[in-house]
This record gives C-alpha cells, sequence and structure tokens, in this order.
C-alpha cells in the first residue's frame, strides 16, 4: 500500500520525506522488520521500541513511525519519518487502514467488564450462528471466523493480529463480529481506529491493579470502549453494578439497561435452579437454561438485550439461549459416580470466586438432606496467579474460607515467582483459627486429588482459576496442565 493512503488514517503531527512509497508491512516487532517495511516505535512498559530504530533502519525499513521527537534528530536519508502523538494510537489506526478497515463492513460488537466477558462474547457467537447468520469470535478461549477455530494469545489480540481476524472474517462473509474488550486492549491502543457497533458492560470488580496502579484508572479506561460509540450505535450497561450508568454517561450511543434487583429496561430472576440448569423469568417469560448461577442470569440479560438491540426477535432469542451450553471452564460440571459434583470455574478474582461460591452453596442450601450429618459441603481448591495484582491474594483467601466446608489453597500459574511466596500472601488474609483448618498443598494436582478423596455424596469440589486454560507457567516454561483431566483422573 502506498504510504499517503495509509496516512490517512492518522494525524501526523509532521512527515520527514517522502510519502509516494509503497509500504511492502507494517511491524511493531523490530525483530520481524524487512526491507520496505513500516516500523511503528512504541515506548511500551518494559523496552522502548524508539531504541530500535537504527536496527530497523539497518534492516531496510522505509518508514518510522514515532511518537518521541528526540529520535529525529539525525534523519537517515531515504527513510521517511512520521511523528505522531501516540505510536499505540496510530498502529491501532494503520493496522486498520492496512487491512481495509474490516470493522466498517461488519456489525462489530465488543463485551468489556471484569467478569462475564468470555460467556457473553462466545454466547452471542453462537445465539448469531444458531440464527443462521456467519460470525466471528475473539475471546480469551479461542478465536473464531465463522466456524473456523484458532488459538486465543491473548483476550483483545494485539492491533495488526485483531485487524487480521477482523478481514478474514470479511473475506468469509460474516456479517457480525463479537469481542471480548479488555482494559489493557484499551489502554494500548490496540482497538483504536476501530468501528463498534454496539458496547456492553458486565461488572466492575477488583482486577488488573498492578497495571492500572488505581481502581478509578481501571474504571475510567474500561469507559473509553463507551465514550467513543457513535449515535447510531447501541450501548447495554448492568444497571445492578454501581459503575453500571457510569460507563455509559458520556456515550453517544442509545443506551438500554438490565438488572436482576431493580428497574431497567430488561429484567431477570431465578425462579428454580439446579447444577444442570435455571428456570428463569426474562422479561416476564419463562425459560429454562443450562447454566447456573445468578451472575449467569446477569450474563444472559447481557445477551438478551444486546440480540434484541441487533434487531433479532424475542421468541427466537429465547429459544436459542434454552439451547446454549456453557462456555469450556465457566462453571462446568462434572459428576463423579460416588454421588459427589466437580465445577470447573475460571473464577480469579475476588467478586468471580464470592460469586461461584454463593451460587454453588444458594443450590446446596436448597437441598434437603435427611440428617445434619449429610448436610453437604463445599469443598473449594483455589490458587492465585503469579507476576499478578498481590493486593487480591489474600481477599481471595477469605473469601474462599467464608463460603467453603474445606479450603485447600494451591498453586495456580505461578509464573516468575515462587508458589510458596503466592499462597504466604494468601494465607496472610487468615486467622490463625482459619488456617488451622486449611489445606495448603502447592502441587496443583495433588490438591485436587486430595479434594477428590475428601468428598463424599452430595458434596461439591470447586476448582477455580484456570477454567480453559490447559497450561501452568513455572519460571517461564509452560507445562501442559488440565484441570478437567486432573479431576476425571481422581474420579
Amino acid at each position: 500500500m502506498i504510504l499517503s493512503e495509509l496516512l490517512q488514517a492518522i494525524k501526523p503531527i509532521q512527515v520527514t520525506g517522502a510519502t509516494d512509497i509503497d509500504v511492502h508491512a507494517i511491524q511493531f516487532d523490530s525483530r520481524k522488520v524487512e526491507a520496505g517495511d513500516l516500523f511503528v516505535a512504541q515506548a511500551g512498559t518494559a523496552v522502548d521500541g524508539h531504541t530500535f530504530i537504527p536496527s530497523c533502519i539497518e534492516k531496510g525499513a522505509a518508514v518510522i513511525v514515532l511518537d518521541n521527537p528526540a529520535y529525529l534528530a539525525e534523519p537517515k536519508p531515504g527513510v521517511t519519518y512520521v511523528l505522531v502523538q501516540n505510536s499505540e494510537e496510530a498502529l491501532g489506526r494503520l493496522a486498520h487502514q492496512w487491512y481495509g478497515c474490516p470493522s466498517e463492513k461488519l456489525t462489530l460488537v465488543g463485551v468489556t467488564g471484569t467478569n462475564g466477558k468470555t460467556t457473553i462474547a462466545t454466547l452471542l457467537y453462537e445465539m448469531v450462528r444458531a440464527l443462521g447468520h456467519k460470525a466471528g469470535l475473539i475471546s480469551t478461549v479461542v478465536y473464531y471466523v465463522d466456524g473456523k477455530a484458532f488459538p486465543s494469545t491473548h483476550t483483545t489480540p494485539d492491533a495488526l493480529a485483531l485487524n487480521a481476524l477482523l478481514g478474514q472474517m470479511v473475506e468469509a462473509g460474516c456479517k457480525y463480529a463479537f469481542m471480548e474488550v479488555s482494559s489493557h486492549s484499551i489502554a494500548q491502543e490496540r482497538i483504536a481506529g476501530l468501528q463498534f457497533k454496539g458496547a456492553m458492560f458486565t461488572n466492575l470488580t477488583r482486577d488488573h491493579i498492578d497495571y492500572h496502579k488505581t481502581f478509578d484508572n481501571y474504571r475510567d479506561t474500561k469507559k473509553r470502549l463507551f465514550d467513543g460509540l457513535a449515535k447510531d450505535a447501541f450501548a447495554v450497561t448492568n444497571a445492578d453494578d454501581k459503575n453500571g450508568l457510569v460507563m455509559t454517561q458520556n456515550t453517544h450511543a442509545k443506551v438500554f439497561t438490565y438488572s436482576t434487583q431493580t428497574m431497567a429496561d430488561h429484567r431477570g430472576k431465578i425462579l428454580e435452579e439446579g447444577f444442570d440448569g435455571m428456570l428463569l423469568s426474562i422479561d416476564n417469560q419463562e425459560v429454562f437454561v443450562p447454566l447456573v448461577g445468578r451472575f449467569n442470569v446477569s450474563n444472559l440479560l447481557c445477551i438478551y438485550s444486546a440480540a434484541l438491540c441487533l434487531g433479532f426477535d424475542k421468541i427466537d432469542v429465547l429459544r436459542i439461549l434454552s439451547a446454549l451450553k456453557p462456555v469450556n471452564g465457566r462453571f462446568e460440571t462434572i459428576h463423579s459416580p460416588k454421588g459427589w459434583t466437580a465445577i470447573i470455574d475460571y473464577a480469579h478474582t475476588p467478586d468471580a470466586v464470592e460469586n461461584v461460591i454463593s451460587t454453588i452453596n444458594e443450590i446446596l442450601g436448597s437441598q434437603k438432606p435427611k440428617a445434619e450429618s449429610q448436610k453437604p459441603k463445599l469443598i473449594t481448591v483455589v490458587g492465585c496467579g503469579g507476576n499478578r495484582d498481590k493486593g487480591k491474594r489474600p481477599m481471595m483467601a477469605q473469601i474462599a474460607k467464608r463460603g467453603s466446608g474445606q479450603l485447600i489453597l494451591t498453586s495456580d500459574n505461578p509464573r516468575d515467582e515462587e508458589p510458596s511466596d503466592i499462597l504466604a500472601d494468601m494465607t496472610a488474609g487468615l486467622t490463625e483459627d482459619e488456617l488451622r483448618s486449611t489445606l495448603v498443598i502447592e502441587d496443583r494436582s495433588a490438591a485436587i486429588q486430595t479434594a477428590c478423596t475428601l468428598a463424599q455424596k452430595g458434596d461439591v469440589i470447586l476448582v477455580a482459576g484456570k477454567g480453559h486454560e490447559d497450561y501452568q507457567i513455572i519460571k517461564g516454561v509452560k507445562h501442559h496442565f488440565d484441570d478437567h483431566e486432573q479431576v476425571r483422573k481422581y474420579i
């Protein structure tokens, strides 16, 4: 593509050099640069990409996009320099232009929030396909171009990969695209240039404070998705979350609310509940769904609201909802022949752990044992990831202990940290009495085995934290580890 055409997507502060040259590819990783490429230098969080400009020029880079004017001091002949306000934003907009502005040819809908993003994006994708339309999905678990699956690398991929995926969806004839929009992707401008036809907000609780530093920064970053919506777009938000209306207070889009507790455009409540599903009332229509938990009522209401915004028939939407299956690693049940149940869930934040534990206890409480000694108990196996927000570790232990009959603390994804240090942070949230009745088993497989050994008929084992993930990262090495496989092994 000719550089002058690419530059139509951004507003450069200054351009030094020719703009009638043919750009062979866009790169932000200096190791991938080849002759004729455009290199976008980004400051980054660990390494400043501007320092690689000389090596990129040696490799033959024809264009350098940068936001640090200090690197313009000694321009090299034959190289075009494009100075911009923000290199990350420029990369997003250039990538969108490079791939033919794919979001403008799709009905692109984004979902953001702390919990529920994967379930909502995935089930919307499945619903639209069940209604006979081609669609794409970008989620934490997997990427789909219509029915073709691709491994997921990030909740929201980098700008080049993201626009390439959207471009493939257009080529495959997709009309709709649903994607999770993480706070990191908004902060790092990976979605810059994309035209969203709709956005949804799930909830906001403590997460990623290690990156955003404060909860307010985290909240305001999420809010930017809604601030950027056009007048002909829609915004669906959770009226039960205190930040729900904060998200939409400055949006130009038409706003719709959903709730299980208060007045809203769309309301829902649980009529009956068990481990295999719920009978719900949604806008006064009864529907049975094979999902469990009050948090999933909110997720389904969000899906329902968005589907109506997209113009689908209410009865068709409810019919499809009744046939949808749980997303991999989201409150998945495995039944033991000995009469106990294991639940695999991705819950890895204090709020998510509390939601899933309260759901399990509500269902257990509705069951009437013949004697107190036969009362079923919840055995929780949970850990915390390394190189992530340390402040939530004692909170998660407190919540899990408070709601469980037996708590087993274990390793999750330690990454570069020592598992014992992570567990020490978790146990710091427990009293001496609570610690005496808590098992700390560093090896996750052994922890799951112990839970399976302790479980009696009617009990529930919650294995929380990893969900769909089939690996553990230990000291930079990725090892295969799947909670589903471990539970089945010990059954």
